[in-house]
This record gives C-alpha cells, sequence and structure tokens, in this order.
C-alpha cells in the first residue's frame, strides 16, 4: 500500500483588505508594502474564526473526494490560532462532517505548522491502521495583528488549507526526505500571547488585559529565514538522494517576497520554481503552504512523478522542509 495525496482544498474569507485599504488606517501606503513585502492584499475574517475556516476545508475534501466521514482514521489542524483552547480545531472538524471513527488534535509549529504536520502524518501512515487522513492548517491572525502598527499588522491574512491522503495500491512513495528544526533560544524573535494567569494562587499576575498582539523582529526573522531554509533543504534533498535541480517545483511558506528571492538565489535555481500567492494573502502562517499547494492543484501545476519540497520556517522559531513526489 502507498501513500497518496488525493484531494487538496483552501478557503479565505470573502472580506479583502487592500494596501490602500490599510493607508487610511495607518501611515502606510501600497508602494511601501509592496516593495518590502510582495504583499498587496490579504483576506480577514469578518463573522468568522478559526474552526468556521477549517470546517469549510474539511468538508470541501470530502466532498471533492467523495469520501465517507466514518472512514476518516485521523484529523490532525496545525493552528496557532485555534479559536478555542478545547474543544480543538480538530474535534470541532470531526463533528460538523461527522467523522465519528477518527482521533483528532491540534498542532503548534506556527508558520511551520503544516510541515510539522506532514511529519507526524507521515509517521502515523506507517501503521497498517490507518488508511485516510486529514491535515489542515488555518489560522486568523487577523485577531492578533495590532491594526495601528504598520511593522506587523501590514503582514498577516487569514485562511485556511489542506490535504486528504490515502494508502492505495499505485506504485511509488509520497515522502522522500525530511528535516525538521527549532530554535527556542530565538523564540522571541516572534511572540503572540497566551492567557495571564490571574488565579488566586499566582504571584505577581494580576493583569487580565495583557498585550495580546503579535511583536516580531523582522530583521532577525529574515536573517534567520534566509540563511536556515537553503540549508534545511539541502539536508533533506541529501537525505532523499537528490539534488536541487531533481525538483520541480518549491513550495515555500509565504512570509515575504524578498526571502523566497533570497532562497532561490542561494540555492541557485529560477524563481520560476518558486510559486508565489503572497501578493493576495499575506502571510497566513501555517495556512499559507496548504493555500498555494491547492491554487497550483486547482490550476493543474501538480503533476504525478513530479518532486516537490516543502518548506516552512516562523514562529518558536521553527523550520521545517518535506520533499514529496506527486
Amino acid at each position: 500500500m502507498v501513500l497518496k495525496i488525493t484531494q487538496t482544498a483552501h478557503y479565505a474569507p470573502s472580506k479583502v483588505v487592500s494596501n490602500d485599504d490599510l493607508a487610511q488606517m495607518m501611515d502606510t501606503s501600497d508602494e511601501w508594502i509592496r516593495s518590502r513585502t510582495g504583499i498587496g492584499n490579504r483576506h480577514v475574517v469578518t463573522d468568522e474564526d478559526t474552526t468556521d475556516l477549517v470546517v469549510n476545508v474539511a468538508k470541501d475534501l470530502l466532498t471533492k473526494g467523495q469520501v465517507d466521514p466514518e472512514t476518516i482514521n485521523f484529523i490532525i489542524v496545525a493552528t496557532a490560532s485555534a479559536s478555542e483552547a478545547v474543544p480543538t480545531a480538530a474535534a470541532c472538524v470531526q463533528k460538523a462532517i461527522g467523522a465519528k471513527n477518527a482521533f483528532v488534535f491540534d498542532l503548534n509549529a506556527a508558520c511551520s505548522g503544516f510541515i510539522y504536520g506532514l511529519g507526524v502524518v507521515r509517521g502515523l501512515f506507517t501503521s497498517p491502521a490507518y488508511q485516510k487522513g486529514i491535515l489542515i492548517g488555518a489560522e486568523v491572525l487577523s485577531k492578533y495583528a495590532n491594526w495601528e502598527d504598520r511593522s506587523t499588522a501590514v503582514l498577516f491574512g487569514d485562511g485556511a488549507g489542506g490535504i486528504l491522503l490515502e494508502k492505495n495500491n499505485e506504485p511509488g512513495e509520497l515522502f522522500l526526505g525530511e528535516d525538521l528544526l527549532s530554535m527556542g533560544d530565538l523564540g522571541d524573535k516572534i511572540t503572540m500571547a497566551g492567557t495571564t494567569n490571574i488565579s488566586p494562587f499566582s504571584q505577581g499576575a494580576t493583569d487580565n488585559n495583557p498585550d495580546k498582539w503579535v511583536h516580531m523582529d523582522g530583521r532577525a526573522v529574515y536573517t534567520f529565514a534566509t540563511r536556515n531554509v537553503p540549508k534545511s533543504i539541502n539536508r533533506a534533498l541529501e537525505q532523499a538522494n537528490l539534488t536541487v535541480e531533481d525538483v520541480d517545483l518549491f513550495i515555500l511558506h509565504q512570509a515575504n517576497a524578498r526571502i523566497v528571492d533570497v532562497i532561490a538565489r542561494k540555492l541557485k535555481q529560477p524563481l520560476e520554481k518558486f510559486p508565489m500567492n503572497i501578493e493576495e494573502y499575506g502571510n497566513t502562517s501555517a495556512a499559507s503552504i496548504p493555500i498555494l499547494f491547492d491554487e497550483l492543484n486547482a490550476a493543474g501545476k501538480l503533476k504525478p512523478g513530479m518532486t516537490v519540497v516543502l518548506s516552512g520556517f516562523g514562529g518558536g522559531l521553527t523550520l521545517g522542509t518535506e520533499i514529496i513526489k506527486l
């Protein structure tokens, strides 16, 4: 039995906020944002939250594949912005689609979440007990953005994307190489506050309105990504006994167009092999890779036999690369 990605899907909120819209709210401009990030628009929720986005993707995957939800063995949701701590986003999906035989959980590795999720999936499917699984990356970062801070608010958008994986009798292998890395000593370079402990037993914690906004040291993150992502990709390629010339597409986390450009140059590969959709969506963290993956699939740009590198990087700081054969 061989593992394959059989369906892809994504969902983005209908509300689109352009750079010009942001220029009405803060000291910025379309030219300032585009020249530094490559971003033109971002989708943001109005009356939805992370669970709504995830459920939409899961339902689309099942509809496309005409899959009985009771045959799904597991559901994993990669997110740093779940609607609630409990129940998890994955549990909400299970309820919404009727996947009563699945086990479910959320995974938080920030912008690398979908890649870490693929690593978990790779391990789970070594068991003969599991035949079908769903992996979704989803974020609603608009609720954590300080919309008065042009250094961070202009970067982020909301969305979700996912894949349905199934074992079948076709020849070949899906996973060829993997490299996962975390640098917790640099964790303060991207932060997003959780809940402050205000219990009567907590010493000194009395603020029940903590600063919950995203904070980021942009220069440090840029250096981290451009220095470490090419190394991660090369380590995974070496594990797979491949070279960069063997790769058909490099699907990277959509954090910043300039970062993607630098990585392409360091790998000495043409930028045409690095598709981007950051102009439309901005940085959707764990959702960015599966959203782009689905758009490429829908456009017929992902073909059987292609070798594809998927690489995510961001909060934690975390970094991950998976090499797959379609």
